[in-house]
This record gives C-alpha cells, sequence and structure tokens, in this order.
C-alpha cells in the first residue's frame, strides 16, 4: 500500500475538478510527509543534497518484468530504478531533460520531488547482475539547488527513482504514461541486460473515448499504467502507421517510426508474449523486433504506437484529465496513423 493510501485512505475520483484538488492535496501532504520522514530512508524521499560518493546499480527480479535495475547500496537499497523515453530527446537534439525542474500542473520539480534523480559523485558502481560496461553518468545542471551534479545513466539513460515508491516491494511507476513530464513519456523499468525498457506482457484492450473531444468512438487500446495507485490500468488508443497498407510482418522504410518520431509516437513495447482482453482477437497479436531489439506490439501484423497528446491522469489538466483519442489520421512527416479499426 502506498504512503497516499496509508495517510488519506482509499478515495474516489469520481469527477475531474475533486480529483483535481484532491491529487495536489495529496501531493502537498506527502511533500511534507517526504521531509518529516526523511530518516527512514523511503524509496519516496526527494533528492536534497548533492551526492559524497559513487552510486551502486543491482538487478532483481520483480515480476513480471523480469531482472531490472535497483539501487544497489545505501540509503534507497533495493529501490526501483526507472528510465523516461522522452529523455532520449536529450541525446537526439541537445535539448533539455524531459524530467526537470520546469513548472508543471503538480508544482513540485521533477527531478528531484518526483522522479528523484540517482545521483553519483564518482563513476558508479556495478552490483550483482548489472552490466558494467552500461554504466555512464551524465552532468546535470538543472536540478534546483544542486549546482553540476552527475546523475547515473544505464545505456545511455539516466535513472530515477519514484515519489509514489515507498519500499523496494513497490513499482508504481512501471509503464507509466506521463503527460506531466515535459515532452511528454513514458516510464519503464529497466531491464538489466541490455537497458531496455521491462514492460512485462503487454495487454490489449477496447476502448471507448471521444474522439477529439467530439463523439465517442470504441477502437483498439493499450493497458498502462498498471500499479500506479492514481490511476491504475489506465487505457490508451493505439494506431498503426497508414490506412491501407497491405499486413507485414517486418517494418519496412515504409512503415516504421524511430529517433524523433518515436517521441511523439512511442512504439507499444513488450518483454512477454502480449495478451489480449475481452473481444481482442488473440490470434491477432504479435511482435517485431525493432532495430534497437526491443519488441514491439502488432496488431493484424501492423506495428502499433501510442501517441503522446493521449496521455492524461484524471483530474490533472493535461489532455482535459480524460481519455480522448487525439491521434485519429493525423498525417505526419513520418507518415499517416489511424486507430483499429480506421475512423474517418
Amino acid at each position: 500500500m502506498t504512503m497516499l493510501s496509508r495517510r488519506f485512505g482509499r478515495r474516489s475520483l469520481a469527477a475531474a475538478s475533486a480529483a483535481a484538488a484532491l491529487v495536489l492535496a495529496l501531493l502537498g501532504g506527502l511533500q511534507f510527509s517526504s521531509s518529516a520522514r526523511a530518516e527512514t530512508s523511503s524509496c519516496a524521499n526527494s533528492v536534497t543534497a548533492a551526492p559524497t560518493g559513487p552510486a551502486t546499480v543491482s538487478a532483481e527480479t520483480k515480476a513480471p518484468f523480469g531482472k531490472v535495475l535497483v539501487v544497489g547500496s545505501g540509503a534507497y537499497e533495493g529501490c526501483s530504478l526507472y528510465l523516461l523515453t522522452s529523455d532520449q530527446l536529450h541525446r537526439l537534439t541537445g535539448s533539455h531533460f524531459a524530467c526537470n525542474d520546469a513548472f508543471n500542473a503538480i508544482g513540485q520539480p521533477c527531478d528531484t520531488f518526483l522522479w528523484p534523480a540517482l545521483l553519483t559523485k564518482g563513476a558508479p558502481v556495478a552490483g550483482p547482475g548489472v552490466n558494467a560496461g552500461l554504466l555512464g553518468v551524465v552532468t546535470r545542471d538543472d536540478l534546483p539547488g544542486l549546482g553540476s551534479v552527475q546523475q547515473v545513466t544505464y545505456a545511455g539513460q539516466p535513472l530515477y527513482r519514484f515519489f509514489l515508491d515507498e519500499t523496494s516491494a513497490e513499482t508504481e511507476g512501471a509503464n507509466l504514461f506521463d503527460p506531466v513530464t515535459s515532452p511528454t513519456g513514458i516510464w519503464y523499468l529497466v531491464q538489466a541486460e541490455h537497458g531496455h525498457p521491462a514492460t512485462g506482457p503487454a495487454r490489449l484492450v477496447l476502448e471507448t473515448a471521444p474522439v477529439s473531444h467530439g463523439p465517442a468512438k470504441t477502437v483498439l487500446a493499450a493497458t498502462m499504467n498498471q500499479d500506479f495507485s492514481l490511476f491504475p490500468n489506465g487505457t490508451f488508443p493505439v494506431y498503426a502507421m497508414g490506412q491501407h497498407e497491405p499486413n507485414h510482418a517486418q517494418l519496412g522504410p515504409w512503415n516504421a517510426c524511430f529517433s524523433l518520431c518515436a517521441q511523439v509516437w512511442p512504439p507499444v513495447l513488450t518483454s512477454g508474449a502480449p495478451q489480449a482482453g475481452t473481444g481482442v482477437d488473440q490470434g491477432a497479436v504479435g511482435t517485431i523486433v525493432r532495430p534497437d531489439g526491443t519488441k514491439q506490439v502488432t496488431y493484424k501484423g501492423r506495428p502499433l504506437y501510442l501517441f503522446a497528446d493521449d496521455a492524461f491522469i484524471p483530474g490533472l489538466p493535461y489532455n482535459g484529465g480524460t481519455a480522448s483519442i487525439n491521434g485519429m489520421g493525423a498525417r505526419t512527416m513520418w507518415g499517416a496513423f489511424n486507430t483499429f479499426p480506421p475512423l474517418p
């Protein structure tokens, strides 16, 4: 049970306005709680000071995600570590990190409070199960009050804890489609072997939602946010590139979304056999291997993508705080995207 549950109890988020007030109140309370409980070494504690020594990263098996990265020693030993897909923009373009100290609707810095960065002084140490060759550092100058510090990376991706993980057993940030980061990204646990997102088995379902806040339609969707207590098992529409291409089993140059495209249209990934929910044809669900070695979910042979502008958390002012199908029929520099079934 999370800190939120223990401190305030389980509450219904029945209306968007009430949910917004509740979420912000809870986060305000959590800020106080984190400060008051600093000596308990909760995985939720904020980063408040520069590191004094090297960080250690280890690996543990956490079902259903497999062997994933955790803090390997010290006050936060065993705490889950995460990567953020939209942080790749820093590598691709040199732009700011997506999890930074810029203003957001929650009113707390992403990189020290919401997703505390894993900092190190000196080269990080590889604990059991970790590939030392994948460990590295990146310099951060945007963490409030800390000056220039080094953040641990794995396979080039910066590593973070999550403010709703109190204990090492919790994985609330796993597969979290997060509109609060800038730009929107997906938080994943980190596979120890290669540094890929450790997603567990993806699940496809049917979702009924307004099209761009207009009339509602029922389309194929993916389940995300599986362990996130504020919005568990959220569903988000999935898209394929193009409307009329024949079914296929491999990515081709005419139907592929990589690099910058994947920041706007994140691929639906899986690290296990993808599952079909009620009304979805299990026989039509498959996978292909992307050039980076990750497995992307397919439906009727078509690689599936999410859309960054569909991300929301009820009660927060992103995408209206509600489900909506916003990518239907989008024509982009990378190609056209549509839902399953295609909507006119």
